[in-house]
């Protein structure tokens, strides 16, 4: 059941600057969210209307069923953990922490015991009694954001809350930041452009881009079925490798004709047949993506001439000029290749990723239909009991391809 809802939300500054365009988002009880993106996405703007520093332009914010948007911020029971720290100078960190429990009507005992613990998770227990003048710009940032989780409120909402920290102690924190949520059941919504934070910490993540929501879903999901070119080149580090390409059958074999007169022949049976008739429309034009995972160098494979290679101290990044473009492999070893040297790139049609050129959507991940596996994923979520209610009222024509395919993925599914 949803406990954060925000319906059409809109955000626009000025007359000409639309900074969120009508979100729509639901937010279970207990669920860690990252929202996403690069700078002017959106998901700052996003988090400051949930919190109330900014208005709704237009839509609806509700939390536990009640609208909140129209309530000013004191009365949102709202937690924020601000970028920009703002910690009260004349108090000590100590201070700064407990005052988020003031109104909590604690013991004396109670508050010390739970600054205490707080300061023990994020590693400040050395300046509890300092101000925040002469503490670091990162100690600074982890008393906000222990000054936000030690205080009871229906939502935490955390702003690029590890920015400023060293790598090492951000990874540290990872783990005790998001036990400690899942501990207290806390519900949390996460700014960040940092991949390997949202990863981490977050259940779900809603990748943001030019103020509208691209996909939200697991970190699994994103990466292995994501649902445009956008999310698919931005989720991923390096990112997933994409070029252009025109269709066509010959021998049983579809064949993706790529630039320098490259082309990538596969076998008609790794692909599903709805797949299949999706593909064979005349004259079409594709962008087919891998992983840079999954680009293979092997002595046989499709001709490229390398122009870098990294050892990064776990593992190699090899880039090399490929189909008018650049292809990126990673591998786990150390690559004996040297700059100008010729590599085959090997390519399974179960690593491919294929997309619309025109709108960038998604068309199929490893050889099946992208829809078909995000919507049976979204089914498998459906009690038992109602798929096959669902099922009765599904008004699917059986000659419609992709009605049918719907329709038979969700009673194999029942």
């Amino acid at each position: 059941m949803s406990f954060l809802e925000l319906s059409s939300v809109s955000k626009t500054y000025g007359r000409m600057v639309q900074a969120v365009k009508d979100l729509n988002l639901s937010v279970k009880k207990g669920e860690i969210v990252a929202l996403l993106g690069s700078s002017g996405c959106g998901k700052t703007s996003t988090l400051r209307m949930i919190a109330g520093f900014e208005s709704v332009t237009n839509g609806e914010i509700r939390v536990d069923g009640s609208t909140i948007h129209t309530l000013p911020p004191a009365r949102r029971s709202v937690a924020m953990a601000f970028e920009g720290y703002s910690l009260y100078p004349p108090l000590t960190i100590r201070k700064n922490i407990a005052f988020a429990m003031n109104s909590e009507q604690l013991s004396t005992a109670d508050i010390a015991k739970r600054v205490e613990e707080i300061a023990r998770i994020v590693e400040l227990e050395d300046v509890l009694d300092r101000y925040p003048s002469s503490i670091s710009g990162g100690q600074q940032q982890r008393a906000s954001l222990a000054r936000a989780l030690v205080r009871k409120a229906n939502l935490h909402l955390l702003d690029e809350p590890m920015g400023q920290l060293e790598p090492q102690l951000r990874a540290l924190l990872r783990g005790r930041i998001k036990h400690f949520i899942k501990d207290h059941n806390l519900t949390a919504i996460l700014v960040t452009h940092d991949q390997t934070e949202a990863n981490a910490l977050a259940d779900r993540i809603a990748v943001m881009e030019d103020g509208e929501l691209q996909q939200f879903d697991t970190p699994a999901v994103l990466k292995e079925n994501p649902a445009n070119l956008f999310t698919a080149t931005f989720i991923g580090e390096p990112p997933m490798n994409v070029f252009a390409a025109r269709l066509s059958r010959a021998d049983g074999h579809v064949i993706f004709g790529l630039q320098d007169g490259l082309a990538l022949s596969f076998d008609e049976a790794s692909f599903s047949p709805d797949l299949r008739d999706r593909l064979y429309l005349p004259g079409d034009s594709v962008t087919i993506g891998v992983r840079p995972h999954a680009v293979r160098l092997v002595p046989d494979g499709r001709t490229a001439t390398v122009i870098v290679n990294q050892w990064l101290g776990d593992q190699t990044h090899v880039a090399a000029n490929f189909a008018g473009g650049t292809v990126v492999s990673v591998a786990h070893d150390r690559a004996p290749i040297r700059e100008g040297e010729q590599v085959g790139v090997s390519i399974l049609p179960e690593d491919l990723h294929i997309f619309d050129s025109r709108s960038g959507i998604a068309i199929s991940h490893g050889g099946q239909l992208a829809w078909a596996k995000i919507f049976l994923s979204a089914w498998m979520r459906v009690p038992r009991s109602s798929r096959q209610l669902l099922l009765t009222q599904m008004a699917v024509k059986s000659q419609d391809p992709v009605g049918a395919t719907v329709t038979t993925t969700c009673k194999v599914a029942v």
